[in-house]
């Protein structure tokens, strides 16, 4: 009978620890996940996946750390990194619902000012790739890249440049709705 009280004195500690651990870092891995432009499931979502590899760091390999707290959060963080960077790179195009209503259009001067500001060079690459659906190789031919590497690298950097002008702005997606 011994043995299940120490089973069941074990488990109440665990949930103790991991009810204070989740008192302590999840606000502030939440607020990360939030800036981040995650949700709250998301947020969640990574904090039980660091807190696993807390468990595991700390209880199975019997490590011992210094800042509990900083540690959960520097894993979520990590975590939530990786997977915003999966998803973002994973997310194609034609899935995404660009229908453009009477009442409701993307402001196309607008977008078209943000764009043009990236250079031309970012302009004609972007519309060769979006709107002319040409491949990567054939790009990297025509705009006098080393190859389909660096074609793609400078399309990502034409692409941050447009979405570092719209941060700098603080535009959300309401201000290209006419």
């Amino acid at each position: 009978m011994s043995g299940i009280s120490n089973i069941d004195q074990l488990a109440a500690k665990r949930e103790e620890l991991f009810t204070a651990l989740y008192k302590k870092a999840f606000p502030a891995v939440a607020k990360y996940v939030s800036r981040m432009g995650g949700s709250f499931d998301e947020a969640k979502d990574v904090f039980q996946d660091a807190l696993v590899a807390y468990y595991e760091k700390v209880i199975v390999a019997n490590t011992t750390l210094n800042n509990n707290t900083a540690y959960l959060v520097g894993i979520s963080k990590n975590l939530w990194l990786k997977r915003y960077r999966e998803d973002r790179q994973n997310i194609p195009l034609d899935n995404i619902d660009l229908s453009i209503g009477e009442e409701e259009g993307l402001s196309e001067n607008r977008l078209m000012h943000f764009l043009e500001k990236a250079g031309k060079k970012c302009m004609d690459l972007l519309t060769g790739f979006y709107y002319d659906q040409l491949p990567l190789n054939e790009i990297a031919t025509l705009f006098g890249f080393s190859g389909v590497r660096s074609a793609t690298v400078q399309k990502y950097k034409c692409l941050e440049k447009v979405r570092e002008t719209i941060k700098e702005k603080a535009l959300t997606y309401d201000d290209f709705m006419e």
